[in-house]
């Protein structure tokens, strides 16, 4: 079985339809549901919460209980019933009710796919994880070309059953046959025992762990603002879905030439790189505030997201055992993509309603920490490795 094209197909439907379901839904419940924004920015936020409860515990506690292709299996299903239950919520309470459903599914499938590409790279199946990654990155876009059309052909509503349609599709393939070794029901292992306070045994984790978070959470001014920001500084409505989609294909670009061009950095480098990148995108936007350099320094996401995230999938595939995956990957899913792009939302909305441009440099309270300790562990390491070396040197003399 190509192990490569396997996981690639799921990656990509499975972000078709988070391209449909991140930018879009919101609205869609407002216009097609008609409830308010701030009703709909209460439920998403709760549906955050639930995301990240999902992916921090009941995620990781099922992965010691089922193989990956089950746990793909029964996520997908609960992603689609949730997703119909939407069609005949009509109210308020209805409504919240659902997306609680939907987010204890959906994003789970998230780091189940990683945790499922990791495995398969410590297992020697999967050569390129970035590769095959950006096959995610590259639904991504697809899915907003194809809405752009639907929805400018049969209005709003088309946007539920296109996502459908993507969940179905989905299903379709994760029941199909799948690797042997994500087939097999994980071993008991008592080195399971202890949960997340084992993780923070292992060398460095919780250090990466702060990075990441702190990266992560300095995208919460612009997934939330962004695109009203891009009309206050007078970008064209037919070009803002343009600007966005650059950092989504800088993104792209990363994961494609990653296993190959930054094989040799360690992650310790590509961390402290990912940090000063993001730092200069926030610097940029605030300082410049037009629509040109806005779009040039959508091509920093390659580094603010795409370098973070890869950065903290090479320190798993090296350092977790296969067993601890899982949990680790939940640990980063709640914590970096869901808590603490809330916490910083909430900080972000403060400082656009004092000034726009003040919500992006306001970031730098996370990506300036991140650099630095970033360097820590790089220097950490290297000092590591150094005295590794030396007390080798001694025995051989």
């Amino acid at each position: 079985m190509n192990t490569y094209r396997w996981m690639s197909k799921r990656f990509f439907i499975f972000y078709m339809t988070w391209g449909i379901f991140l930018p879009y839904w919101t609205g869609w419940m407002i216009i097609e549901k008609g409830i308010t924004v701030s009703q709909a920015s209460f439920i998403m936020s709760l549906g955050l919460v639930a995301r990240g409860l999902s992916t921090l515990f009941a995620f990781p506690l099922l992965s010691e209980k089922f193989s990956a292709k089950t746990l793909l299996n029964g996520m997908a299903i609960g992603t689609f019933i949730a997703i119909l239950c939407y069609i005949p919520a009509n109210s308020f309470t209805s409504l919240l009710a659902v997306t609680f459903l939907l987010h204890i599914f959906y994003p789970t499938l998230m780091p189940a796919l990683d945790s499922a590409a990791g495995h398969l790279v410590q297992s020697k199946q999967l050569k390129h994880y970035g590769k095959s990654r950006s096959w995610g990155s590259i639904g991504f876009v697809v899915a907003g070309l194809i809405l752009t059309v639907l929805t400018g052909a049969f209005g709003d509503a088309v946007i539920l059953w296109v996502l459908l349609l993507g969940m179905l599709v989905f299903i379709v393939l994760v029941f199909l046959r799948a690797p042997v070794i994500l087939s097999e029901k994980p071993k008991n292992d008592s080195s399971k025992k202890g949960g997340i306070r084992e993780l923070f045994k292992i060398k460095y984790f919780g250090l990466v762990l702060t990075i990441v978070i702190l990266l992560q959470a300095a995208h919460a001014s612009y997934y939330n603002y962004g695109y009203i920001y891009l009309q206050e500084i007078g970008a064209p409505k037919y070009l803002i879905g343009v600007i966005i989609n650059i950092g989504v294909i800088a993104e792209i670009i990363f994961f494609l030439i990653a296993d190959k061009k930054f094989q040799r950095f360690s992650v310790g480098s590509l961390l402290a790189l990912a940090a000063f990148g993001s730092t200069l995108r926030w610097i940029l936007v605030f300082a410049f505030p037009n629509v040109i350099v806005f779009s040039i320094s959508q091509t920093l996401h390659a580094f603010s997201f795409a370098m973070g995230h890869y950065a903290f999938m090479k320190y798993l595939i090296n350092n977790i055992p296969q067993t601890k995956i899982p949990r680790a990957q939940g640990i980063y899913s709640a914590l970096a993509l869901s808590w603490s792009t809330a916490v910083f939302t909430i900080f972000g909305g403060y400082l656009y309603e004092i000034e726009p441009r003040y919500a992006f440099i306001g970031m730098i309270i996370c990506t300036i920490p991140s650099m630095l300790f970033a360097l820590l562990y790089r220097y950490l390491v290297n000092k590591k490795e150094v005295a590794i070396v030396r007390n080798e040197t001694m025995v051989d003399h």
